[in-house]
């Protein structure tokens, strides 16, 4: 495989985790009572648009296609879940806080595994890390809300 087909697949799993992202914060959305959680969820779909169009540009850069409405099979799988989950819980914010946090966890782990990618140079390297870090921010504040409920 070339390099840019292999920098093209690493995106592409970056991609699709984002594509993810924005169906279970925009499933999350709509299953909350919380609209202080609503506009959350929604700003975090919005996070990972804007990131999905960044890694969408730098494939179409590279030559390669990018694979704008895939998913990840574990990504289906935690949309799932939080189907699963809302229905036991009658959409409680901690179980749905609950199951963002392990879709978080399934983001920053493709992004790890993206940074251990040695064809990854310069500022693609950097944008994949500021990607990183972004999610990362946002990963802690789901867990500061979720952390925030069970003290109430």
């Amino acid at each position: 495989m070339e390099t840019n087909e292999k920098v093209s697949a690493t995106l592409n799993d970056l991609l699709k985790i984002n594509n993810d992202r924005v169906e279970g914060y925009e499933k999350a959305a709509d299953q909350t009572k919380d609209r202080d959680l609503e506009m959350l969820f929604q700003d975090m779909a919005g996070e990972s648009r804007k990131i999905a169009s960044s890694l969408t540009d730098e494939i179409e850069k590279l030559g390669e296609e990018a694979e704008l409405e895939s998913t990840t099979a574990s990504g289906k799988i935690y949309r799932v879940w939080m189907d699963v989950k809302a229905t036991f819980t009658g959409k409680d914010s901690e179980a749905i806080l609950n199951a963002c946090d392990y879709g978080e966890d399934a983001a920053q782990s493709a992004y790890k595994t993206a940074l251990e990618d040695d064809h990854l140079q310069g500022g693609l390297r950097q944008m994949i890390e500021e990607q990183k870090a972004i999610l990362s921010s946002s990963h802690n504040l789901i867990k500061e809300k979720r952390d925030e409920l069970k003290v109430v």
